[in-house]
């Protein structure tokens, strides 16, 4: 059955249909949330909020993208929510006074494993650790994580340089022994 007969079942309330879809994309939206929160049960609730949500409001759904991709904003927006309802204090900086140079250079060392540099994501403060996961993990663009995040297209582009800068210097430590 193609997808797009899944979900026009699924919006006439068929659970079988429903329970097709979730079984074709609950692995991938887990791993999703797994990349935000990093607690497996947090993770497992925030899917299954994401599916209700989703199946609750389908008639949203207008087919522009797959069905996947609309249910990965889903998931990740529920990450955020929790991440945001777990934080006790925050403090707001402007950031919208910043000049951003450009900097597309992604390139890291030889030898530099996937894993080394998800860890020393783990390492970078959250707003710099949530924009350059969305954009190198979840492959959101400059416009879409501003809107995600609440934040303007500037900050969004001034965060991504800083922390990619981070990142960097983290990795080089590692490599030249000079870290931990």
């Amino acid at each position: 059955m193609f997808q797009i007969d899944l979900v026009a079942k699924c919006r006439e309330n068929d659970r079988n249909a429903q329970m097709k879809l979730y079984e074709q994309y609950c692995h991938g939206m887990f791993c999703v949330a797994m990349r935000f929160v990093k607690n497996e049960d947090d993770a497992k609730d925030i899917m299954q909020e994401a599916f209700i949500k989703a199946f609750q409001k389908l008639e949203q759904y207008k087919g522009q993208v797959t069905f996947g991709a609309w249910l990965k904003k889903i998931v990740v927006n529920r990450s955020l929510d929790f991440l945001r309802a777990k934080r006790e204090h925050t403090v707001a900086l402007n950031e919208s006074y910043l000049e951003v140079a450009e900097d597309e250079d992604w390139s890291v060392a030889d030898g530099i494993s996937l894993n080394e540099v998800k860890n020393a994501m783990e390492q970078l403060g959250e707003k710099y650790r949530l924009v350059l996961q969305l954009f190198l993990m979840e492959g959101y663009d400059h416009e879409e994580i501003s809107e995600i995040l609440g934040i303007s297209n500037t900050a969004c582009r001034t965060r991504l340089l800083r922390g990619k800068g981070q990142l960097k210097e983290i990795l080089n430590n590692r490599t030249y022994g000079t870290g931990s």
